[in-house]
């Protein structure tokens, strides 16, 4: 099929699933868009259906299942020719997910995300469902993430400095997903990094399964600190935003380089997910209370600024009353600015889903919802207690009443609130100075003033 042929074909792609997805899709849509595919946002009526999906926990993949079963029916209409499945859900049940999901023509695992436009030519023409599961090259290689077709705002992008993990928390399904962890090479990300200032990007957000552990398989030590001091140099870069910072591997070093560095945003995200040390040791974490205690108290007082994310889970498996209540003081105590809380799930092939004392699902659902009202209040308190300060903002997109949808470096994309502009006089992609009037639940209302 020649390239030329190939403009005749439209592809609709649907991007499910956490940052590092996104890059997948990304470098997916770009390999899409050079072989010559016509792409669209909308999968009605397109020729080939493209589902990149998560297969992280249960509610993550009921939704892959849900959006193929309706790209599955459009082709059932004779409004889709072929539905092929990409991404992590393939990774995680293979061929299973033929029997989930009747009707997909192919599924495609993470190792070949690379050859998508040779496995789209090779489903069109196919009479008969495809799997393309075995790894094109070296097993558990790093990818190449140059040359990606950016999904959001072009003034903004993901950089991943990693693969996999092997931290082998009881209860998560990345390691047999994604394999062990493996740093990419410090010349790759910085190759990748420049590529994307040079396009216009203004913010680079790092994740990876474990960020802190970058350069810890090729024997570099302090290697997050020393790789974020080398793209501290990017001429052009504005923000340089860390994500996923496991507790136990965020350093004195780290914290330093941060301290110094003028484009490092003052904003952790630190996964923590329980505060009591039988949990956490049940859950494989290497961190305790006291520990982790310790470490908010550091980083508040290294940084006065800084604004700290956590995520947590509720319900694992013995957790007790008290255990959780626990949980609840330690977070009145901590005042994260932000926090994902999550209700445990069961994943099959974990350790933790094969522990007795599970706990019932309504009351993981009753902790989950108590927990997040008692951090509303802190989230709405902090809120408050900005009113009539002045943030730098960085402007993301218009919106339909005028006003523009912005970020303090407080706030990370698509996952934290956003503040709001009145009265924005500048495009997107560029900083502005504003003064917060307001508050709208967990957004802040600013006013720009420069």
């Amino acid at each position: 099929m020649s390239k030329k042929a190939n403009r005749n074909l439209t592809v609709g792609f649907v991007a499910l699933g956490c940052p590092k997805n996104v890059v997948d899709s990304e470098k997916m849509l770009a390999e899409i868009v050079k072989a010559g595919f016509f792409l669209s946002s909308e999968i009605d009526d397109s020729d080939v259906v493209i589902i990149n999906t998560c297969g992280f926990i249960a509610p993550a993949r009921d939704e892959a299942i849900e959006v193929i079963q309706n790209a599955v029916a459009l082709k059932n209409k004779g409004r889709v020719r072929k539905v092929i499945v990409t991404g992590c859900l393939p990774e995680w049940i293979g061929e299973k997910l033929f029997e989930q999901a009747d009707g997909i023509d192919a599924i495609v695992g993470l190792g070949r995300r690379n050859d998508i436009a040779k496995i789209i030519k090779k489903t069109i023409t196919s009479q008969k469902s495809l799997t393309f599961l075995e790894k094109a090259s070296a097993p558990f290689s790093v990818n190449d993430d140059r040359a990606r077709l950016l999904i959001g705002p072009p003034h903004r992008a993901y950089l991943r400095i990693s693969e996999g993990c092997s931290r082998n928390c009881s209860f998560c399904t990345i390691p047999s997903i994604r394999g062990p962890f493996r740093s990419k090479p410090k010349e790759l990300v910085l190759a990748e990094a420049k590529e994307l200032i040079k396009s216009g990007v203004v913010e680079l957000n790092v994740i990876g399964q474990d960020t802190t552990n970058w350069g810890a398989d090729l024997k570099i030590k302090d290697g997050l600190a020393l790789l974020a001091e080398e793209l501290d140099k990017i001429e052009s870069l504005e923000w340089l935003r860390l994500l996923y910072l496991y507790p136990a591997g965020i350093t004195d070093k780290l914290i330093e380089t941060i301290a110094r560095s003028k484009k490092i945003t003052h904003y952790l995200d630190i996964p923590i997910q329980h505060i009591n040390d039988d949990i956490l040791r049940k859950m494989h974490r290497p961190d305790t209370e006291k520990r982790i205690c310790r470490l908010t108290d550091k980083l508040r007082k290294a940084l006065p600024d800084v604004v700290l994310r956590t995520t947590l889970i509720v319900g694992f498996p013995t957790e007790t009353e008290q255990q959780f209540d626990q949980l609840v003081e330690f977070i009145k105590w901590a005042q994260f600015d932000a926090l994902g809380c999550f209700k445990y799930y069961a994943e099959q092939g974990t350790e933790s889903a094969r522990m007795s004392g599970q706990v019932p699902e309504n009351i993981k659902q009753k902790r989950l919802e108590e927990l997040m009202l008692v951090q509303q209040q802190i989230a709405f308190a902090k809120n408050k207690q900005r009113i009539g300060s002045e943030l730098r903002c960085l402007v993301d997109a218009p919106n339909n009443d005028g006003t523009y949808e912005g970020r303090f470096y407080g706030q990370a994309p698509d996952i934290d609130s956003i503040c709001i502009i009145k009265n924005c006089s500048t495009e997107p992609g560029q900083f502005i100075k504003t003064i917060v009037e307001d508050t709208k639940d967990y957004d802040l209302i600013v006013r720009q003033i420069q």
